[in-house]
């Protein structure tokens, strides 16, 4: 019988460790924050303030790793009021910025009580309902810390370091002979989210892949052709974002002179012939591949890929031809909110990019966006066309 819960890879020691060297890259990029309002930045959809979501950090870990009872009900914290602050569930976005959040020193404060907590009781009743939640900390904490260094790209901070940027071998494809694939993962991968399970075989034709994410210089050609005025090679939903947008390239991307330049946080840069393109998001992938008369992979091709050592991935985050959806037999773990309310509105996406933690970088991880951001890590590759 598959456990419910899968024994985790960690001992009591280790986790501790794990979570504050998560801290501590956390920290980083709270003090290379902007002193002029910093904290709290400008109101958008697509970010939080990070003042908020400092504190949301904080609370999730002591929500999870010290609150949650056996019964399933939540006991009291240790600061009163603070589910009414940093309960993402049930604290609108838009009133992220005008609530009464604690301030830097006391969410300080509030995140070392935490800590020295979850550590005693790791220590003294280490177990794997215990080990569960500290890594679903653990990874939540390393994916807010994604998202701050999105944040950091969107709007232009300097960062505490540079991420290394990949380069990737001249285009190359690779052939696969229809088979049997896999999609979700199993109880021998250690810590799985829900939307992974559980590992079902699915049909796969035989296909075409490229071996690396495109470059930006292949992007560059498609916008140079005139692809954002393309209406034949956009989806419906593609070209009414295009549309409303008036995008004409992307995001990051400024010409000088006849030459393309991205902006890296706070550098323009030359483009790079064979750096992945990254921000770009689902619209404009799937248009790029239809004007090379290609596809995006599906979620079972590019899992399939990941066994062959000439396929490169890990550069970006890879926008699927997939919506996210549940696999058959679906239910919520006990933090529900993570899958569930974004199926079939958000696209998926598989690899991990340059600042995601190599932790999240596993073949049946599922990362989701709604098809219209570009502010994450993403790009893509294509197949040919089925």
């Amino acid at each position: 019988m598959i456990r419910a819960r899968p024994v985790s890879v960690y001992s009591a020691p280790q986790l501790i460790d794990r979570l504050g060297q998560a801290r501590g890259r956390l920290r980083a990029l709270i003090d290379a924050l902007p002193a002029a309002n910093g904290w709290l930045g400008p109101r958008a959809t697509h970010l939080n303030p990070p003042l908020w979501e400092y504190g949301h950090i904080v609370w999730f870990q002591e929500r999870w790793c010290l609150r949650e009872q056996p019964d399933g009900s939540c006991g009291p914290g240790l600061r009163s009021g603070v589910d009414a602050l940093y309960d993402s569930s049930n604290v609108p976005h838009a009133t992220r910025w005008v609530l009464p959040l604690l301030q830097p020193a006391e969410v300080d404060d509030y995140a070392a009580r935490v800590a020295e907590a979850v550590a005693a009781r790791l220590h003294r009743g280490f177990d794997n309902g215990m080990a569960y939640f500290a890594e679903l900390c653990l990874y939540h904490e390393l994916m807010h810390i994604e998202a701050w260094w999105m944040a950091f790209q969107n709007l232009g901070y300097t960062p505490p370091e540079w991420p290394d940027t990949a380069q990737v071998l001249p285009a190359q494809r690779l052939v696969f002979a229809a088979g049997e694939g896999e999609l979700g993962s199993g109880p021998d991968a250690g810590f799985i989210f829900d939307n992974e399970k559980w590992r079902h075989p699915v049909a796969v034709e035989a296909f075409e892949m490229d071996a690396n994410p495109v470059s930006e210089a292949a992007f560059a050609e498609f916008v140079e052709a005139g692809g954002y005025r393309n209406r034949a090679v956009w989806s419906d939903a593609g070209w009414s974002w295009r549309v409303a947008s008036e995008a004409d390239h992307p995001l990051y991307w400024r010409q000088e002179q006849g030459v393309w330049q991205v902006r890296r946080f706070d550098r323009w840069q030359a483009l790079r012939e064979h750096t992945p393109v990254l921000h770009v998001n689902r619209y404009e992938a799937e248009a790029y591949a239809a004007w090379r008369g290609r596809r995006l992979p599906t979620a079972a091709q590019w899992q399939r890929a990941t066994a062959q050592k000439a396929f490169h991935w890990g550069h970006a985050w890879e926008w699927m031809r997939d919506p996210f959806t549940a696999y058959p037999g679906f239910t919520p773990d006990p933090y529900r909110d993570y899958s569930q309310p974004w199926f079939h509105t958000h696209g998926e996406l598989r690899g991990g990019g340059p600042v995601t933690d190599p932790a999240l970088k596993r073949p049946g991880f599922r990362n989701f966006y709604l098809p219209d951001r570009r502010d994450p890590f993403a790009g893509f590759r294509t197949v040919n066309p089925d």
